[in-house]
């Protein structure tokens, strides 16, 4: 677990310099800026967790259980949040009703919010 949280962090870090560059350059020509700064939340959330589970994967030693699910919650929310927000960003330009994927978004949020709830007890525990 400890190597799949490192390389996830680095291919979620790769992929939001990936993808920023392209909302920076690109993207500007396509998206209205309104939709512009949504794919921007996404990318900067994205590279938000990859610092995340860098530290993590380095920190926890991924014995118990709980060190797991702050990995995993983290993984699957900065996938469902920042993704959903990708293809939300991509709606009109595609010409596709993606409203469905409104309530993905918050829902990754909510895992994310969870994965560094379990951080913090993790640290108060563990006096790290």
């Amino acid at each position: 677990m400890k190597t799949f949280t490192l390389v996830v962090g680095a291919v979620y870090g790769l992929l939001s310099v990936i993808l920023g560059a392209f909302g920076a350059h690109a993207f500007r020509k396509i998206l209205s800026v309104e939709k512009l700064e949504t794919f921007e939340t996404g990318v900067r959330y994205q590279m938000y967790s990859a610092l995340f589970l860098l530290i993590v994967g380095y920190i926890l030693k991924f014995e118990t259980p709980s060190e797991k699910w702050i990995s995993i919650l983290m993984i699957v929310g900065t996938f469902l949040f920042s993704v959903s927000i990708y293809f939300l960003s991509f709606s009109e330009v595609w010409n596709a009703n993606l409203k469905f994927l409104g309530p993905i978004t918050p829902l990754g949020g909510l895992l994310m919010i969870i994965s560094w709830a379990m951080l913090i007890f993790y640290f108060l525990k563990h006096k790290i």
